[in-house]
């Protein structure tokens, strides 16, 4: 999971309502300089869309999002999915990550949950909702209490301030929903996504 974190400093999470349009989608973001994506598993075009990127745009890491259920995982993985994210964790989701063996984010939002994913074998974390949770202040003494552990800060975090949470030793890569706006994707409008996505990145 840490590999693919380092593969770009954001990674788009991805709302998407027709996966017709998700190859374009990934283009768009690839020639921006994106090399990873999230696409949530919250509307019933999600799975398909990251098969759409698997199959068509391979030189995409296109994750699933959003993973609430065990069998979400299985699915996931059969769509293609070369990673999967979850907003929390349960033993249930643990078990069903391990044995898909796709590399897992699970989300936490305390050091009791730190510690919890760290008992179940994971190191890399999703810090969610960031913003709501006390934004780099609160991540910056979790990390000081768990040095070992990388996070990545997902919810609330915008254009503007991920450039902070990218000071922190412990946050390679921040997740983000304004690099692929709903309405730039159901316009259409590539050119606009990729010059958000090479805006972001030079910033």
């Amino acid at each position: 999971m840490l590999k693919i974190l380092g593969l770009s400093s954001v990674i788009p999470v991805v709302i998407i309502e027709d996966a017709a349009l998700a190859a374009p989608l990934a283009q768009a973001l690839l020639k921006g300089g994106i090399k990873v994506m999230e696409i949530t598993l919250r509307t019933p075009a999600a799975l398909a869309a990251i098969k759409e990127i698997a199959q068509k745009v391979p030189e995409m890491t296109v994750g699933a999002g959003t993973l609430i259920r065990s069998a979400q995982f299985s699915a996931a993985k059969e769509a293609g999915a070369s990673f999967v994210v979850s907003p929390g964790l349960t033993p249930a989701l643990a078990v069903a990550a391990h044995a898909t063996q796709l590399p897992y984010l699970p989300g936490v939002a305390t050091v009791s949950e730190a510690l919890l994913a760290q008992e179940h074998g994971f190191q890399q974390l999703k810090f969610f909702p960031a913003e709501a949770l006390g934004g780099v202040k609160a991540l910056k003494g979790i990390s000081q209490v768990l040095p070992e552990i990388y996070f990545c800060p997902t919810g609330g975090i915008t254009e503007k301030n991920m450039a902070e949470y990218l000071t922190l030793k412990s946050v390679p890569s921040v997740g983000g929903s304004w690099l692929a706006p709903p309405e730039l994707i159901r316009k259409q409008d590539w050119e606009a996504i990729t010059a958000l996505a090479q805006r972001t990145l030079s910033g």
